[in-house]
């Protein structure tokens, strides 16, 4: 029976086929999966870069691209008859005899390069201080050592990015803006999917190189699996390394902090981090986020990413007031009376009307407060964090003492320069003192959005979560894309239609409405915005609205001045905390988007939208 993996790209070249040409394709992938009469085989490519590729036919005209290894099959996508063989001939696929992934060469296009590389390189040349066998330590390919040789300037090293496979291009990338070897190194250590170590790295072990990359392939062993994998969304299944490193590694003796710019993954690694916990941990899960509406969103994800019902159950998704407002009910057997919007937080009233910190908290937070042998027992075994920047300290020694202390007892993820309240304190303060890892590629933004955003957060180092402060350099995204579109509008009226026209636009471009949002500062806006975009289907919200969510697309309406920012109080500290989270709050909402970001504004625009 052959073994048969999935890249990442096969969902999305699946869902672009024809209903009819699709069904074929799954009926050829069935009969393949059983060995059946009649199922596809690996037909060679002639003048191929790698012997190992081949193609399936599939259906009429449709042809499957694999790497094949004996019985091992890796299906990277399906296309036409003639993009499938153009595909096959000019890719070449290798595994990293480092870390022991496969890497994917535009061989064919390698191959053009060189000679022009050869022709400009100049007398002194990029790489000349570092010899061959630290380059080859890094798990540098030995057939490119050569076009390596003749790169002159840090251009061409970008010029050569979307050939290579990142295991190879981001080490070279550190080494040409003069980085260190244990700087490359690191580099090439985060692309990484796993903790463990390979080991000595067998280059012709298709089978374990696969293994050790779950963000390009994960092996199915039936139809039904198949189809469970193309049906999941796309953040579901295939993690980038550090992402799936962190959300699935386990044993972690101390709390763990992942920090990083919006787009790297902070989220997604929160849900998979309780759905492994829910089914490799010791005990209940504790999801927490910053609001109602978060939590629904996390708890809608985790029923779409975890299958069985009983894991799921393992789940709670909470935010810290509402569980704090259950905590009080279940001390006391009632439900608390609330005070008026001047009260204090529902997570304080916790600590002071139950005595939290007076008493074993473990009477407060479970029911049976003891084993037999006296022991404290606590509600959840694991606690995950989303949205950490803006949880207070009453709500921190809640959830710290919502868990007892122990291995993988405690994982936040969040980033001080997305905060959009008041609470700056960080973990070490509180007595958490976690690990941190931090992540510095983001996938959802291109690199322009990312530009951006950096640039209208302004407003230098953020605190909180972490000692001391945190900076926005060094983050960059992992893909390139369009600026942002900002429109200026003589009145009120002029651009609630312009929104409406561009909305419109972007529907009939084919974008689903569930991909395209509309946000505003204020109440009155959102109301105005609802009405010019009724019938549409595309959310309307304001900007507090998005934190958390992502869309394709978003337009930002009424960003203009004494609207963005809010008018801030007169005192000057109160004024300039103010001012740096009004900034906040319009950073997080521009990077919600995945491709395309509007901004309007009629009159003079906002402060901030002059970078």
């Amino acid at each position: 029976m052959p073994r048969l993996a999935i890249g990442p790209d096969l969902p999305g070249a699946l869902g672009a086929l024809a209903p009819s040409a699709r069904r074929e394709v799954l009926a050829a992938l069935r009969r393949f999966l059983h060995n059946a009469p009649g199922s596809p085989h690996a037909e060679r490519v002639r003048g191929g870069h790698d012997p190992r590729v081949a193609t399936l036919r599939l259906a009429e005209g449709v042809r499957g691209v694999v790497v094949r290894q004996r019985d091992v099959y890796w299906l990277l996508t399906v296309l036409p008859d003639a993009a499938a063989w153009e595909t096959a001939v000019r890719r070449r696929y290798g595994i990293n005899p480092v870390i022991g992934v496969v890497e994917e060469w535009d061989a064919e296009a390698l191959e053009r390069v060189e000679p022009a590389l050869r022709r400009s390189a100049g007398a002194s040349r990029l790489f000349d201080p570092i010899c061959d066998g630290d380059l080859l330590a890094l798990g540098l390919d030995v057939r490119i050592l050569p076009l390596v040789r003749h790169i002159t300037t840090e251009a061409d090293v970008e010029a050569v990015e979307p050939y290579l496979p990142p295991t190879q291009h981001r080490p070279l990338a550190v080494l040409a803006v003069g980085g260190s070897m244990s700087e490359a190194w690191r580099e090439l250590d985060e692309c990484r999917a796993v903790e463990e170590e390979p080991g000595e790295v067998d280059p012709e072990d298709f089978y374990a190189a696969l293994r050790r990359s779950p963000d390009r392939a994960v092996f199915v062993d039936s139809l039904a699996a198949l189809e469970r994998l193309l049906d999941a969304p796309d953040w579901g299944v295939f993690l980038h390394p550090p992402q799936h490193r962190l959300a699935r590694t386990t044993g972690w003796r101390h709390p763990v902090l992942v920090t990083g710019a919006a787009g790297t993954g902070k989220t997604l690694i929160a849900l998979h981090r309780a759905a492994h916990l829910a089914q490799h941990g010791e005990g209940r899960v504790l999801l927490v986020t910053f609001s109602q509406g978060l939590r629904e969103e996390l708890s809608r994800r985790l029923d779409l990413l975890i299958e069985d019902a009983i894991v799921r159950k393992r789940i709670d998704v909470e935010n810290p007031d509402h569980l704090a407002l259950r905590i009080v009910a279940d001390a006391e057997g009632r439900q608390p009376v609330l005070a008026g919007p001047g009260a204090r937080s529902l997570t304080a009233l916790a600590e002071e009307a139950a005595g939290l910190l007076d008493m074993p908290v473990g009477d407060l937070l479970d029911a049976d407060v003891s084993s037999g042998r006296g022991e404290v027992r606590k509600p959840y075994r694991h606690v995950v964090v989303d949205e950490g920047q803006d949880v207070s300290p009453a709500q921190w020694r809640l959830l710290r003492a919502a868990a007892p202390r122990g291995a993988d007892d405690l994982f936040v993820v969040g980033d001080p320069h997305q905060r959009v309240t008041e609470n700056r304190v960080s973990l070490e303060s509180l007595g958490i003192h976690a690990v941190q890892h931090s992540l510095r590629i983001s996938y959802r933004l291109p690199q322009e959005l990312l530009s951006f955003g950096v640039r209208l957060r302004g407003g230098g180092p953020a605190n909180g979560l972490v000692k001391g402060v945190a900076g926005l350099g060094g983050y960059r995204a992992a893909r390139h894309g369009e600026r942002p579109m900002i429109r200026r509008y003589e009145s009120a009226e002029a651009e609630l239609a312009g929104l409406a026209t561009t909305v419109r636009g972007w529907l009939a471009e084919g974008v689903r409405p569930g991909q395209i949002a509309a946000a505003a500062r204020t109440t009155a806006l959102v109301r105005a915005g609802r009405r010019a975009l009724d019938g549409l289907g595309v959310l309307v919200t304001s900007f507090h609205g998005l934190k958390g969510l992502e869309f394709d697309r978003v337009a930002l309406y009424g960003v203009a001045e004494g609207v963005v920012p809010d008018p801030p109080p007169v005192e000057p500290g109160a004024r300039a905390r103010a001012l740096l989270r009004e900034r906040s709050v319009l950073f997080v909402a521009c990077t919600r988007a995945r491709s395309l970001l509007y901004i309007s504004h009629y009159g003079r625009g906002s402060p901030f939208l002059s970078l």
